[in-house]
């Protein structure tokens, strides 16, 4: 079985020059926790979940970083969490969103889809084909059609 024989078409999406308070909004709407972030020509750019949200809005503590002679102090958070969330709303999608995505060929094999939604740990893989974002498939997904016929 192929990826473009289990993805699913309608994939919620924002665009590289979108705010974060549309992604926030999507998330909302849709009760949905990722989104690939497309440029123009529907091309992947980036993806962005509800982690990179997290990482953003939750507290930095002060770091201590010892390099032999001297010790480097990496400053946390001074402003109030309020004031992380007001500011998150406004900021470019691409300041948090993952750059780095895991995707797959629409004609990748429904076993290494597999392997690669247990190895790395993610709950959802991009498709795309010749560049162009065509699905998303997740660990649901694969479940569901990998175990329908012997249930």
């Amino acid at each position: 079985m192929k990826a473009h024989e289990i993805l699913i078409q309608e994939v919620y999406k924002v665009k590289e020059n979108d705010t974060v308070r549309s992604v926030i909004d999507t998330f909302i709407k849709h009760r949905i926790s990722g989104l690939p972030v497309v440029n123009d020509r529907n091309e992947i750019v980036a993806y962005i979940s509800d982690g990179d949200i997290m990482r953003y809005i939750g507290k930095h503590e002060d770091r201590m970083i010892n390099v032999f002679f001297y010790i480097n102090v990496i400053k946390g958070d001074d402003e109030k969490f309020e004031e992380r969330v007001e500011r998150l709303l406004n900021l470019n999608v691409m300041a948090i969103a993952k750059r780095k995505v895991i995707k797959v060929s629409w004609n990748e094999e429904i076993e290494n889809i597999a392997a690669i939604l247990g190895k790395k740990q993610i709950k959802k893989l991009l498709v795309e084909r010749n560049g162009v974002l065509v699905g998303i498939i997740s660990r649901g997904d694969v479940i569901r059609h990998s175990f329908k016929a012997l249930l």
